[in-house]
């Protein structure tokens, strides 16, 4: 098990184990490593087997009770599968839920099409309902983010990978310059585990480098601060996820803005997740080829 996906393991039975108030529902992924939790916590952890669509509602219901659930399944069963129980159990009826995910785009590739989401970001963009989401780029990054989750009320979704970068940045909820370059240089926006490929691909270049494991809400502030007349933004799903928010963010500022991150084509293949991050160009030379292509 990576160290990300165990870091959320461990958090989350702390978790239970110290708030009264924080349940765990299940649909059977994860169920063993929770089930010394689910010992402890019998009446709060909860796996309704192989109905996403249920854990969903069980969720909404928890909620509307008081209780504060953690929703955990890979991203594809979690988001994409129980998209209209999102819309409707959580949403509509007004309450919260943390949802966290672990496959991300494509670390479950070995498995096929099946276990792969890149669009899960822009679904839940598309419910207007204010969400609010991480994607750590890193396991120290997990613990802060889902103990400040769990505190309050409001929709969030963890999206948790195995891609990671070399080093951590907790405080990264907004906009985090990692690398600075000169007055008026382009910004280059880098989302969770892309960071340490973004580093490399731009080294030498005259760039400014912002991280963030929190482009919901879009440090859209932060961005006008740094911005030049080129922006891109390197995300590690859908790739144009948040072109229009940073688009909103500088509509009164002349510039140009070029979205890298998952390609929309079913690429029909398995392969491993370095693959898959090559095949989409979100490796060093993939990104390399096209920030040249774009400021040269």
């Amino acid at each position: 098990m990576t160290a990300v996906r165990t870091t959320f393991l461990n958090t989350a039975a702390d978790l239970l184990d110290a708030d009264p108030r924080t349940a765990l529902v299940l649909a059977d992924i994860s169920a063993t490593a929770f089930a010394p939790a689910a010992r402890r916590h019998p009446d709060r952890v909860l796996n309704v087997g192989i109905r996403e669509q249920l854990m969903i509602g069980v969720a909404g219901g928890l909620a509307l009770t008081g209780l504060r659930p953690i929703v955990h399944s890979y991203a594809t069963f979690l988001v994409d599968r129980a998209y209209e129980q999102i819309k409707l159990d959580l949403g509509h009826q007004g309450v919260g839920a943390v949802l966290v995910s672990v496959g991300a785009s494509y670390d479950g590739s070995r498995s096929g099409r099946t276990h792969m989401s890149p669009g899960d970001v822009a679904l839940l963009d598309s419910l207007g309902d204010g969400w609010r989401v991480h994607v750590p780029g890193h396991p120290d990054e997990v613990p802060p983010l889902l103990r400040a989750a769990a505190g309050d009320d409001d929709r969030v979704y963890l999206r948790l990978s195995e891609r990671r970068n070399g080093d951590a940045y907790p405080d990264a909820d907004r906009l985090r310059v990692v690398r600075r370059g000169g007055a008026g240089a382009p910004v280059v926006v880098a989302v969770g585990p892309t960071l340490s490929a973004t580093l490399a691909a731009t080294r030498g270049r005259d760039v400014t480098v912002a991280y963030t494991h929190t482009p919901r809400p879009f440090d859209a502030a932060g961005l006008r601060a740094l911005a030049g007349t080129e922006v891109v933004l390197v995300e590690p799903y859908l790739a144009g996820t948040s072109a229009a928010v940073a688009a909103r963010a500088l509509a009164d500022v002349p510039h140009r803005l070029l979205a890298l991150g998952v390609g929309a084509t079913d690429l029909r293949r398995y392969g491993d997740p370095a693959d898959h991050e090559r095949w989409h160009g979100l490796d060093a030379a993939g990104l390399r080829r096209s920030i040249d292509a774009f400021l040269d």
